[in-house]
């Protein structure tokens, strides 16, 4: 017999609440809702506009609720490290975006209590400016944290508004910076070596279990996921062997491999590879690229100056023209803005020929992503030891032909590409587990995957 759970996956750039189906052998996926999602510039900085986001939440479940009365459960997944600082059950502001630049002195400030080297040993973090734990810092710096008494991640806010219930995420969790990477219990000692107060941090919670009831939605049960939507999507990865790379692709690409247990290696730091938390234990050893979100700016940008932009046409156009690659990952591309013109700086300082047409930027900016990913998967490998033999590329990049295709041919490995909405499946797939509506390990679930979403392969050209 088929059931239906409810998946509510929201990006940093778009939500989505989707329908998924399991039964014995049996999983699909039925879009409900769609909706946008972003920063909204305020006079303190860029926030998210939650709020507005929930609503569309609550609109999408009642939809999803309408078309079948017997939805067993529901699971929400997000981007990782924002947070809403609580006093007693009231957020007390719109939740600071991770591109805010609140945090450039709170890194100092923090690096001067712990070094990069031990906070790396302590919690296995890659350095991202807006790590969770600087974000805290910079909201210690500024008085905030004296209003506080509680903080809650993106989806457990989302949870705890549904259900009256509050708690922590394991996934999600392991990308605060203040979970211990060896023990995955917040680490008590970093947390006080920081200056942070540990009163705020709620009780941690692994994924697949009960949260509590939706009263809203007639009591339906809230599940806890790999409430990281990367770690979610990772749990989708369609693959039927081990010795798999993967690249979570939307906003950010998200490159690496699934391992047992962390590497803490000083190689691996400077490496800047991260080890974040996986479903059934795993650990996410993984690199961050600036991924999707320089496409996504620079059409921004374009429409901005009055440009209409047809971009299934711009990446047919790219795919019969050349470009040199850029560094993806400067800093300088993390920001919202003239991305097309910071492209441009980066080449002008090199004095190397910048693209000057849109189609041109477009084949530039999938070059480089290629390169980035490629070199990230082959990092990966070195660092873990893990042989990687194929790619496995999911999320909205899966639908990028030549962004997959370049890939490969840098790589040399052959790419699977989607499925699309791999994070959303695995939000369903953790939600039927934990329901007993599909049972087994990791391995036995990406089985299920594959068999019902068959990727495309994209084999290297030989040049």
């Amino acid at each position: 017999m088929t059931e239906a759970v409810a998946a509510v996956d929201l990006g940093a750039t778009s939500g989505r609440v989707m329908l998924g189906y399991v039964g014995h052998n049996e999983l699909s996926l039925r879009p409900v809702a769609r909706f946008p999602n972003g920063p909204v510039a305020t006079a303190d900085g860029l926030r998210w506009n939650l709020t507005e986001l929930y609503r569309h939440v609550l609109s999408g479940l009642d939809a999803a609720i309408r078309e079948e009365t017997n939805v067993q459960s529901i699971g929400i997944d997000s981007w990782a490290v924002d947070y809403a600082l609580l006093s007693g059950d009231r957020m007390l502001a719109e939740p600071s975006h991770y591109r805010d630049e609140r945090t450039v002195p709170a890194v100092a400030a923090a690096h001067e209590l712990v070094g990069a080297a031990e906070l790396y040993r302590a919690n296995g973090l890659q350095h991202l400016p807006f790590n969770t734990h600087f974000q805290l810092t910079a909201d210690r710096l500024a008085g905030t944290l004296d209003e506080a008494d509680g903080i809650l991640l993106i989806p457990d806010l989302l949870g705890f508004w549904l259900t009256g219930v509050k708690g922590a995420e394991l996934t999600n969790a392991s990308t605060t910076g203040l979970l211990s990477v060896t023990t995955r219990r917040w680490d008590d000692a970093l947390i006080q070596r920081l200056s942070l107060p540990r009163s705020i941090l709620p009780d941690l919670i692994e994924p697949g279990t009960l949260l509590g009831s939706a009263t809203r939605f007639g009591g339906v049960q809230v599940l806890t996921v790999g409430s990281h939507d990367t770690a979610s999507a990772v749990v989708a990865v369609p693959s039927t062997r081990d010795d798999f790379a993967y690249i979570s692709c939307g906003t950010w690409g998200l490159v690496g491999v699934e391992l047992e247990s962390p590497v803490l290696t000083d190689a691996s730091r400077l490496a800047n590879f991260t080890n974040e938390g996986g479903v059934d234990g795993r650990v996410r050893f993984l690199h961050n690229v600036m991924g999707l979100w320089l496409l996504s700016e620079s059409v921004r940008t374009w429409e901005h100056e009055g440009q209409a932009i047809d971009l299934p046409a711009l990446i047919a156009a790219a795919t019969v023209i050349s470009a040199g690659p850029f560094d993806a990952e400067d800093p300088r591309f993390l920001a919202p803005g003239d991305m097309p013109g910071r492209i441009a700086g980066w080449y002008s300082e090199r004095g190397l020929p910048a693209p000057r047409t849109p189609a041109q930027f477009v084949r530039a900016i999938i070059e480089s992503l290629a390169v980035a990913f490629t070199e990230a998967v082959a990092t990966a490998s070195a660092l873990s030891g893990k042989p990687v033999s194929v790619i496995h590329i999911v999320g909205g990049g899966s639908q990028n032909g030549l962004l997959c295709q370049l890939t490969a041919d840098r790589s040399g490995l052959p790419v699977l590409a989607g499925p699309v909405e791999a994070t959303a499946i695995g939000n369903v797939l953790v939600q039927a587990r934990a329901q007993g509506l599909a049972s087994g390990s990791l391995e036995a679930m990406r089985v299920l995957v594959a068999t019902s979403f068959s990727p495309l392969r994209f084999d290297p050209r030989i040049p």
